[in-house]
């Protein structure tokens, strides 16, 4: 006799799962009764989202206040060339509901932070993370302690990925595995560094799978195990973790972004616009101009400045001048701003100035010729 739970259509579309001997009838109406959030619309939330809504997941929430971007094309699948502007919450919540129009999707196009994010997470089951900067992970994982509510992470860079499921019944959390976050100028993220496109489908299909595996109690879940990719070599290892017994107790959200940079005050930084440089370089003002890029983003396009890379900044504070304005500046403006609290709370710097948007802003209101990436 067919479970009331769920429909003719739903059993011939989820049948390859039904017929699945640990899996099921049971586990079908457990996924369909599931609520689960995916934080970034990205990447790695793209395969998560395609996945769980193919799956048969009852609602999906997709958290991202981001636009598509022409550097996104490369590995975020879903989205095409003339969706570049375009908000990704919208354009992944229709995709998916196309895909799957049994699915209930809700949107929050919106950042993130400690004073909505037990509201938006405490209307779902779980939470699984697609985003790529350690406030937002810090963030979700105490926001899933104080909800108990599992969290399954994933990560990326160049070559590599991480995949874990943090705080699954009473099991070990973010914090265990990671304590203390690492100092900002030492961590580049996808931007910086790059990534290889097909590294985000993997690592999401396997929070895909973790999600699957919490939701339905199928296999065995990466609690207590971080799983690490070297795509170069073809490498799967599994690192086993416990919980910290000296781990405070977490009661309450906090400043993450403060957390994350506890050395760096988020004091105010004098910054400049793309049209006020250009003004200053048609005049006779006396300044420096540095780039703290990489060298391969140096070599695509650059403003002529001197190439000071951002993990290597103290080996030039030689060629740093102090006695005239010194502008800053990466490809979007946020490196050169770290760049500038690292010189000024560590070097005394008082002179330097942050260019608002790096070189994308440059190309968009100064020099449309410019190569951006």
């Amino acid at each position: 006799m067919k479970d009331r739970n769920l429909t003719k259509e739903e059993y011939q579309r989820y049948s390859r799962h039904i017929i699945l001997p640990h899996l099921g009838v049971q586990g079908q109406t457990k996924l369909k009764a599931a609520k689960i959030l995916v934080v970034g619309a990205g990447g790695l939330g793209i395969p998560v989202l395609l996945y769980l809504a193919a799956a048969g997941v009852g609602e999906l929430g997709i958290v991202d206040f981001d636009l598509v971007e022409f550097s996104n094309l490369q590995r975020q699948v879903i989205y095409k060339t003339e969706d570049v502007g375009k908000s990704k919450a919208q354009l992944a919540a229709k995709f998916v509901k196309e895909q799957n129009p049994l699915v209930q999707v809700n949107e929050y196009e919106c950042w993130l932070d400690s004073n909505n994010a037990l509201e938006i997470l405490g209307d779902y089951d779980l939470i699984v993370d697609g985003t790529d900067n350690f406030p937002t992970r810090y963030l979700l994982n105490d926001a899933a302690v104080l909800l108990d509510m599992p969290y399954i992470y994933g990560s990326i860079f160049r070559f590599e990925g991480q995949v874990s499921v943090f705080n699954f019944n009473g099991g070990p959390h973010y914090r265990d595995l990671f304590p203390e976050p690492p100092a900002p100028e030492l961590v580049p993220n996808c931007s910086e560094g790059g990534v290889l496109g097909v590294l985000p489908g993997m690592v999401g299909s396997m929070q895909a799978l973790e999600a699957l595996k919490v939701v339905t109690g199928v296999g065995e879940v990466l609690s207590g195990k971080l799983l690490t990719i070297d795509t170069l070599t073809n490498m799967y290892r599994s690192f086993r973790f416990g919980k910290r017994k000296d781990q405070p107790p977490i009661t309450e959200l906090i400043d993450y972004q403060q957390f994350c940079s506890p050395n760096h005050p988020l004091e105010e930084i004098t910054s400049i616009s793309a049209l006020e440089l250009k003004k200053w370089e048609t005049t006779d003002k006396q300044y420096q101009l540095i780039d703290v890029r990489e060298p391969y983003e140096f070599e695509i396009v650059n403003l002529g400045g001197d190439l000071f890379p951002k993990a290597k900044i103290d080996q030039y504070l030689d060629k740093i001048k102090r006695d005239i304005p010194v502008v800053v500046h990466c490809r979007s403006g946020k490196r050169s701003e770290e760049v500038i609290r690292h010189l000024k709370s560590e070097h005394a710097f008082d002179n330097l100035v942050n260019l608002e948007g790096g070189i994308l802003a440059y190309a968009t209101d100064v020099d449309p010729q410019l190569t951006v990436y």
